[in-house]
């Protein structure tokens, strides 16, 4: 059974940095896909960063330059580094992952696998 658990959300202000991390169980996700998703509120659940088989990332271009996507393979643990954070950042944040490499089709709906999701909050 596949089990991605999120932690490190909280509120911040502009300007500021957090860490996600996303613990994942019941499968090694190395060559598949593992990504950061965010949902603010009114808003629909939009992509935020990613990460396939070989190291390949991708960023949506509202977060890239300041947000960074790692994932420790051996801990099978997927980060996100946030700085400078903005209030249009505030959004439940999720964790999402697949079997697949979904670089080409980055929708959320393509993910099979997802977190409870944590909060962040950047206050301005």
């Amino acid at each position: 059974q596949v089990q991605l658990v999120e932690s490190g959300g909280g509120s911040v202000q502009a300007g500021g940095s957090l860490r996600l991390s996303c613990a994942a169980s019941g499968y090694a996700f190395r060559t598949g896909s593992m990504g950061w998703f965010r949902q603010g509120p009114g808003k629909e659940r939009e992509g935020v960063a990613s990460i396939y088989g070989g190291g390949v990332q991708r960023y949506a271009d509202s977060v890239n330059g300041r947000f960074t996507i790692s994932r420790d393979n051996a801990e099978n643990t997927l980060f996100l580094q946030m700085n400078s954070l903005k209030p249009e950042d505030t959004a439940m944040y999720y964790c999402a992952a697949d079997r697949l490499n979904l670089y080409n089709n980055w929708c959320a709906n393509e993910y099979a696998y997802w977190g409870q999701g944590t909060q962040v909050t950047v206050s301005s």
